[in-house]
């Protein structure tokens, strides 16, 4: 079975180019730069019995990184019923606006990534998202925002990384706040 190559996206080319600006490259023959030194393991509380002359050195396992679980639009997981039902009746009180009307999915992607993590680090809790809920057509038929892509994307960028550590909760807005056009997202409390 083979698998198909894909062209790399808008955001990808960007944020690769971002990472790279400062590489330089390497001289033809120059030699390679040693690798870094492996991460020393952290001391564990009962001594290691010394190992044997005749048995090989076993390599240190990795820790296991912090899986969080999905985030299920409109699920209750982490929250208690007060603030599921304030949060869903729109009564919370909104610390943030983000409106991705007109935004293509790199410009989208981007603008929630860097809104949700500096609403995080200032200590926000309740955002509200506007995606727009898309139509069939129109003037600007072709944009993401005309098709509802938004609408379907912003929740799944919620649920991955970089977001999801910092994400609580999302409903879908009230009314008066946007409707179906519209998200809550509720975060989580900074640790000290």
């Amino acid at each position: 079975m083979s698998r198909q190559r894909r062209s790399p996206t808008s955001e990808e080319i960007r944020l690769w180019r971002e990472v790279m600006r400062d590489a330089a490259p390497l001289r033809r023959g120059a030699p390679l730069p040693p690798p870094p030194p492996a991460p020393v393991a952290a001391a564990t509380a009962v001594p290691a019995a010394p190992p044997l002359a005749s048995a090989p050195a076993a390599k240190p396992v990795p820790a296991a990184p912090l899986v969080h679980p999905p985030l299920v639009f409109g699920a209750r997981a982490g929250l208690d019923r007060r603030t599921d039902d304030r949060l869903r009746r729109g009564q919370l009180v909104i610390d943030g606006r983000l409106d991705l009307h007109g935004m293509t999915q790199a410009e989208a992607h981007g603008a929630l990534n860097a809104f949700v993590a500096r609403a995080h680090r200032e200590g926000r809790r309740t955002l509200l998202v506007i995606t727009g809920k898309g139509s069939g057509g129109g003037v600007h038929m072709g944009t993401d925002r005309e098709k509802g892509i938004l609408r379907v994307a912003v929740p799944r960028w919620l649920g991955e990384a970089p977001l999801r550590p910092l994400v609580l909760a999302i409903r879908q807005a009230q009314p008066q706040h946007g409707g179906g056009g519209a998200l809550y997202v509720l975060l989580k409390r900074q640790r000290p």
